[in-house]
């Protein structure tokens, strides 16, 4: 049932973003082990639409453009109006998912985010960690983006000196812990890899030889 519901989503998409440069542009949701995750938070992308549980597609140049996309909008329609929020986005898969050395890579920090804004999609707040556009290295395998969000809960969140000298290698459980931030309200993720590593790019250069 939940492949036929994502199937008849992804049609709807397609249309919606008027893909008409790849007809072949598939939208493959993330496997069940994966998708575990996606709850009830949603992550809207320029052309792409929400992409929440998804892996970016392998066409139009999507992986790319991710890239070099500003930071994408994302909604919690159960947020509270008179709470506030902490949004977390992170790498678990630096420098590579078999070889997260660097895991948890702090790629997106947000805090006192008004539930009002964020039914809306507008995360305004404290921006800890500015947004950092994936760009997973060249030659990785896939990496998943995962964002958190937490119930603020009148804290004033901060990061340590330590933490703010470096995103790789983000020891999250303890900030989850030092700010008593348990189970996140919501929570999604997509899957992407570097372009060059993409089929659609390596069939475009072998065609240029």
């Amino acid at each position: 049932m939940r492949l036929v519901t994502a199937v008849l989503w992804l049609g709807l998409l397609m249309v919606a973003t008027g893909d008409d440069e790849d007809s072949s542009c598939i939208y493959e949701p993330l496997s069940d082990e994966d998708a575990i995750l996606c709850k009830g938070l949603e992550v809207f992308y320029p052309e792409l639409g929400n992409i929440g549980c998804m892996f970016i597609p392998d066409c139009n140049d999507y992986r790319q453009k991710i890239t070099q996309w500003s930071k994408p909008t994302v909604k919690f329609s159960d947020a509270l109006d008179d709470a506030k929020y902490i949004l977390v986005m992170v790498d678990p898969d630096a420098p590579s998912r078999y070889n997260p050395r660097a895991r948890f890579w702090r790629h997106w920090l947000v805090t006192d985010i008004e539930g009002t804004n964020l039914k809306r999609g507008m995360i305004q707040g404290r921006e800890l960690s500015t947004y950092q556009p994936p760009s997973p290295p060249v030659h990785s395998g896939f990496h998943r983006y995962q964002f958190y969000l937490y119930l603020q809960e009148g804290k004033t969140i901060n990061l340590l000196p330590k933490e703010n000298k470096t995103r790789g290698s983000w020891e999250m459980d303890k900030f989850l812990y030092r700010f008593h931030l348990n189970e996140p309200e919501a929570s999604t993720q997509f899957m992407t890899q570097n372009y060059q590593d993409s089929s659609t790019f390596q069939t475009s250069q072998a065609g240029g030889i």
